[in-house]
């Protein structure tokens, strides 16, 4: 499977089936009506869920005279996908770019801040192992 490109609202409905897993058309409405934005009507969730299954992106099942549906598509892949799209469209490919945007312009808290500091430490120490021998100081 290529680099599957979702709308907004397309991205919104494969969330709500990673978190719960299977549901049909009606609990996907009511999810993301639930949600505070602007309501969505049946029939445009009906619209998506075809396309969404066209894509390759969702799956269905039928369960008497009611369609289930499941994502078909992995959360870590999408996210991947979703955010290299973001990066080269807006940021022009760059991580620091981005990083430093999201750190001026979102509240990040203490616990966040220390996680991204470990994580920076963590590829400086890869950057710095590779093929090489670390001296001993």
């Amino acid at each position: 499977m290529g680099e599957m490109k979702l709308g907004r609202v397309q991205f919104r409905i494969v969330q709500v089936l990673w978190d719960r897993g299977r549901a049909s058309a009606r609990e996907i409405t009511d999810a993301l009506n639930e949600s505070g934005e602007e309501p969505l009507a049946h029939s445009t969730v009906q619209t998506l869920l075809r396309q969404l299954e066209a894509k390759g992106a969702v799956g269905h099942e039928a369960e008497g005279r009611t369609f289930v549906f499941f994502a078909k598509l992995k959360e870590d892949r999408a996210r991947r996908t979703a955010t290299r799209d973001l990066l080269e469209r807006v940021f022009g490919g760059s991580v620091g770019g981005l990083v430093a945007h999201l750190l001026k312009t979102e509240k990040v808290s203490r616990e966040e801040l220390d996680e991204l500091r470990q994580l920076i430490d963590e590829r400086r120490g890869e950057d710095t192992g590779a093929g090489k021998t670390k001296r001993k100081g």
